[in-house]
């Protein structure tokens, strides 16, 4: 689910389009993000880029989706992180 890496942190999501709102769920070891955009011309990878740079205050362009680009299952790099933000993200993701 969440692995720390030299670059980063390594989180694997489970994404479910077309939701009523934006929301993170935490299922049995599985983060599962609900998103209000539709998964037709990356309109959802684009979404979640965004709201996970809100949610835990990360500047976008230091989030990649490094597996599951046309999948629901997504692997995402964190990059350029510090221990204090890594910890931070961590918390977030799951309380």
């Amino acid at each position: 689910m969440i692995k720390s890496v030299d670059s980063g942190l390594v989180i694997k999501f489970k994404v479910l389009p077309n939701s009523s709102k934006n929301d993170v769920l935490i299922e049995d070891e599985l983060i599962k993000v609900k998103l209000t955009a539709q998964p037709i011309e990356n309109k959802a990878n684009k979404a979640l880029v965004e709201f996970l740079s809100k949610l835990l205050k990360v500047p976008k362009s230091e989030i990649k989706i490094i597996k599951g680009e046309t999948s629901k299952e997504k692997t995402i790099l964190f990059s350029n992180l510090t221990e204090d933000k890594k910890n931070f993200i961590i918390s977030q993701l799951t309380k």
